[in-house]
């Protein structure tokens, strides 16, 4: 059913002002009605001199008065009528203006275009705010496609890489049957296992973009000792010392993602740390509103520009050799980044002058 298109809101702006200077001019002449005209004798003066003889000023009675006034009056509001729509169409257009630059914004990124902006200039009003408002939303929705269009490149190319090793490796076997299948098979399984692997990181990521939580009280001491002890043997491994410390840090949310987001940071602190003798200290703390998780390490010494990076899917803080077990895919700080944003909370990547890197989430306490 289509809908029939109405008065627009210029015209509707206009026909209000000229209504209301109407009106307004019809109770300027009520008033001179009842408070001028009323005090006028309504016979003629020279009736009452001849009926009671008396002496007085001769002047128009009130019927004179209407014939003279009326015509001026009726005259008055045609033009004020006649004002007020040429005057409220004027002024609507004036007012309305900046809805006509950003309909014409928005109307623009409707079709794609999300680079134009219309930093509206002048003082702060309602339409102001609506146009800075309105261009915070494009820089947002800007930056969210061109992260996706990124993040959904890369993962194509990581997936990629797993899926052509495993065709090159069934077509060498299929066509040299002298193959050891035990190599075979074990390097089959080496590939799809990092792309299962990545496949549930991206679907982790998703979900926790998506902020669809389930929504609990989780104390953050725990989640970081729990995390700690499934990590120990890698770390052992490594010779790393692995240190908890801290207090209880209540907040609320989910306990399988905020251990997964601890997970993730405690690991990327072991595997990017010295080759032995490294440390790694996991703190947790209440400060407030707000529960902290730290997580410390050492290592070789980052640049500010690629600590910046690090949270962007697929980008890696240090290079590492294709065979090490938990190489990774590229993805840890990404979803934590995302567990973190689905929480409510904040995430501060500062790296440490003498190596290393200091990771603070900060998320708030539940009431």
């Amino acid at each position: 059913m289509r809908r029939r298109p109405g008065h627009s809101a210029r015209l509707k702006l206009a026909l209000s002002y000229a209504g209301f200077l109407f009106v307004a001019g019809t109770l300027l002449l009520a008033v001179m009605w009842v408070f001028v005209l009323r005090w006028l004798p309504a016979e003629d003066p020279r009736s009452i001199q001849e009926k009671y003889g008396a002496v007085i000023i001769v002047g128009p009675n009130r019927s004179d008065l209407l014939r003279g006034f009326a015509p001026a009056a009726a005259t008055a509001l045609a033009l004020l009528l006649v004002l007020g729509l040429l005057g409220g169409w004027f002024l609507a257009g004036r007012m309305l203006a900046p809805l006509t630059r950003i309909t014409d914004a928005a109307r623009m990124a409707g079709t794609g275009s999300l680079s134009h902006r219309i930093r509206m200039k002048g003082r702060q009003d309602e339409f102001r705010e609506l146009s800075d408002t309105f261009d915070s939303m494009l820089d947002k929705l800007e930056s969210h496609v061109a992260e996706q269009q990124r993040f959904a490149a890369n993962a194509s190319h990581e997936l990629r890489t797993p899926l052509a090793i495993s065709r090159t490796l069934l077509d060498v076997a299929r066509k040299d049957p002298t193959q050891d299948r035990g190599e075979v098979i074990e390097r089959l399984h080496a590939a799809n296992s990092r792309a299962i692997e990545l496949t549930e990181a991206l679907l982790l990521l998703s979900h926790g973009d998506r902020g669809t939580l389930t929504r609990e009280s989780v104390d953050l001491s725990l989640i970081a000792e729990e995390a700690a002890e499934s990590l120990l043997p890698l770390a052992e491994q490594r010779r790393i010392t692995l240190d908890v410390t801290g207090g209880e840090a209540r907040t609320s949310g989910s306990a399988e993602l905020l251990l997964r987001m601890a997970t993730n940071l405690v690991q990327n602190a072991i595997v990017h740390n010295l080759p032995t003798g490294g440390t790694v200290t996991v703190h947790t703390e209440a400060h407030g509103d707000t529960s902290v998780l730290r997580v410390e390490n050492t290592g070789r010494r980052l640049p500010p520009e690629l600590v910046s990076t690090l949270t962007e899917p697929f980008q890696r803080g240090a290079e590492r050799v294709r065979t090490d077990e938990h190489v990774g895919v590229g993805l840890g700080l990404a979803i934590v980044n995302s567990i973190v944003r689905a929480h409510d909370g904040t995430l501060d990547l500062v790296p440490r002058p003498a190596g290393g890197l200091v990771v603070t989430v900060r998320l708030p306490r539940p009431p």
